[in-house]
Order: structure tokens, then sequence, then C-alpha cells
């Protein structure tokens, strides 16, 4: 039987690059900004990891603070830590000629590390971290569940009674239906000026209309009837002065 070999990651395009950035970043969205990300790791798994972080982390960069190349570095460092790579593993990931300038000149460990630490700490670095955490409760569903089902356990099957009480309250306090948020939204219409005015026009074309239809004028004469302004100022609802 043949066996399936995965399939290779494909490369970022210059237009899905641009279309990712930001509008104050597009500009920079450049050919060999391109080359870099599609050559940003030789495991095309990892790589295309990276190049989706690229695209799902584009609003950290709407405030116009970092540069595009910045950025595609510190997306793949947070990748690479995400990936459960050491903050040091990372970083001599990220930046291998930098590492290797440093090795090549002597640096020992701590100074290795206090480049490290500093990169780590940096604004744009942490800007992505916040994007890239999934809040607990995801991340430890099946915890969760496991806790639910312990509990549940000892309901039914704990020797002391008063075990069995306290597994089935936590049943009851974790598992309870959420309380409907009761919002409150005002719908009164506060009286303003223009409003009572418009109130009293009303009523006079009302009264109007209903005196005309009394003295025998055209329903439709009444029912095509708008209200207009006249040169004087008076309003008027059939082309009469309103009195």
């Amino acid at each position: 039987m043949n066996q399936l070999s995965p399939q290779p990651a494909t490369g970022i395009t210059l237009e899905e690059v641009v279309s990712a950035l930001p509008a104050n970043l597009k500009r920079a969205a450049t050919q060999g900004l391109v080359d870099d990300l599609n050559a940003i790791a030789s495991d095309p798994m990892v790589a295309d990891n990276i190049r989706n972080n690229f695209v799902s982390y584009t609003g950290v960069l709407k405030d116009g603070k970092f540069k595009a190349e910045d950025y595609l570095s510190a997306v793949a460092y947070v990748s690479f830590k995400l990936m459960g790579d050491s903050n040091k593993e990372a970083w001599a990931k990220t930046f291998p000629n930098r590492h290797a300038i440093l090795v090549s000149r002597g640096a020992d460990e701590k100074t290795i590390s206090a480049h490290v630490a500093a990169y780590a700490r940096g604004q744009l670095v942490n800007k992505i971290l916040e994007q890239s955490m999934v809040p607990s409760w995801v991340l430890n569903q099946d915890i969760f569940q496991k806790a639910i089902n312990t509990q549940a356990d000892l309901m039914q099957n704990a020797a002391s009674e008063k075990v069995r009480v306290e597994a089935a309250n936590s049943i009851l306090t974790h598992l309870k239906r959420p309380e409907a948020v009761k919002g409150q939204i005002d719908l009164n219409i506060k009286d303003s000026s223009g409003m009572n005015e418009l109130k009293g026009l009303l009523g006079d074309l009302a009264r109007h209309q209903r005196e005309s239809m009394e003295g025998g004028t055209p329903i439709k004469t009444i029912t095509d009837s708008v209200i207009i302004e006249n040169e004087a100022g008076a309003k008027s609802g059939t082309g009469q002065t309103i009195p």
C-alpha cells in the first residue's frame, strides 16, 4: 500500500502579505520581506506555522510604532516559543546570525542570556504574546471535565454522606445555568421644545383636516396635503394657513 507523504507547505505571496498588513505598513511589504518570511525556517511545517502567525497577529501593528521586519522577527520568536522552545532557543533560531557572531566572539552564557532577556522583554514581542494567549478555561477544558467526573463519582459512591453532599454542591455550583444579564434600556422620550412644537403643529393639522371634512372638502385633497411653511412663516396642512 502506498503511503502518502506530507505535502510541502506553500509559501506566502506578496499580495497576501500586503492584504494582511495594516494600511500604514502596506508600503513596507516588499518581495524581500516575503522572501525572508518564506525562508524563516527550514522545516516546512514550522515555516507554515510562522507564516500563519504573521497574518494572525498583524493587529499589533496598527499603532504604527513597529517596522514590518521587526514584526516578522517577533512573530518567528513567539512561534518558536509556542512550539516549546525556551527563550534562548527561540532567540537563537530567530537570529541565527546574531547568535553565531556572539559565539564566534567568545561570548559567555551570561552575555548571550542578557541579549535574550532584553529581546524577550520587548514591547512588540509581548504584544504578540498577549494575542497568542489561550484562556486557561479553554486550555484546561479536559481537566475541568475530569474534575466534574470525579465530583460526580464522589456524589454517587462516597462512603461519607458529608463528602457526597459537598460533591453535589460543587457540581451544582459549577454547572448551574448562567444568569441572564438584565440590562435596562431607557426608552422614555423626553419632550423638548422642538417636540412640543411638533405636537402642537400636528394637533392643529388634525383639527383643520377634521373641519375641512365637515365642510365638504374632498378626502383626496385632504390626504394629499403636506405641512408647508408660507412666506409669513405660518404652518399649513392643506395650503391654507392654520390658525
